[in-house]
């Protein structure tokens, strides 16, 4: 019997705490900005909610945010005009959602889902749509990313996904098709920088989720 699960949402149509995701996920779905996030206890969703989503979830917090990155990473990285780009996904596969994050602020650029996927295909969807928001509107930026796969996929121009094609998650196999002909129309040198964010002696990189 799978554990329960308690949701707090603090941004999203209605706040408060949940018992399922389906509930959750209605709360947050669509909704720019949306800070939630599960705990294992009651006693643990109760305390949260009362505090601040920043505790919890966001970049500021004590152990994977800006403050504690500024002890191991370069500031020549952390003061560097570069987005960082990372996802989360609870299963594998299941709710997945990726985001963008301006380095030097910890500003959320962007966000995307939650959808049905892998931690891996949101990665790499997180990566093509850095570089493409950069090039369309003409910033001067590089772009950071944790994970090895989704480089590697990138710059071979291709998500390779064992992930079955299903009426679930055909929406999410268009998307990457239309991340595939975005690399094969922009290669490099058409394409911001990519490179690999250090986690092991920089901490966690500006846009996790923080779910760990």
């Amino acid at each position: 019997m799978a554990k329960q699960k308690f949701y707090v949402v603090w941004n999203g149509l209605e706040t408060g705490i949940f018992t399922s995701w389906k509930e959750c996920e209605r709360q947050v779905k669509g909704v720019e900005g949306a800070k939630y996030k599960s705990f294992d206890t009651r006693e643990e969703a109760e305390r949260a909610y009362a505090s601040s989503p920043y505790d919890y979830i966001s970049n500021v917090n004590k152990s994977t945010g800006p403050q504690a990155n500024k002890r191991h990473a370069p500031e020549a990285v952390l003061n560097s005009s570069a987005l960082a780009a990372d996802a989360a996904c609870s299963g594998n596969p299941g709710p997945m959602e990726y985001r963008g994050v301006y380095i030097p602020t910890g500003q959320e650029i962007f966000h995307y889902g939650p959808v049905h996927g892998t931690n891996n295909i949101g990665e790499f969807l997180a990566i093509v749509h850095a570089m493409a928001l950069i090039v369309r509107e003409g910033w001067q930026m590089v772009v950071y990313s944790d994970s090895r796969n989704a480089i590697k996929w990138v710059n071979e121009g291709t998500c390779k996904t064992r992930l079955a094609v299903d009426e679930q998650t055909r929406p999410l196999f268009a998307l990457i098709a239309r991340a595939e002909a975005w690399l094969a129309a922009h290669p490099a040198p058409k394409r911001p920088l990519l490179y690999k964010w250090d986690t092991d002696n920089w901490g966690e990189i500006p846009a996790d989720f923080g779910r760990k």
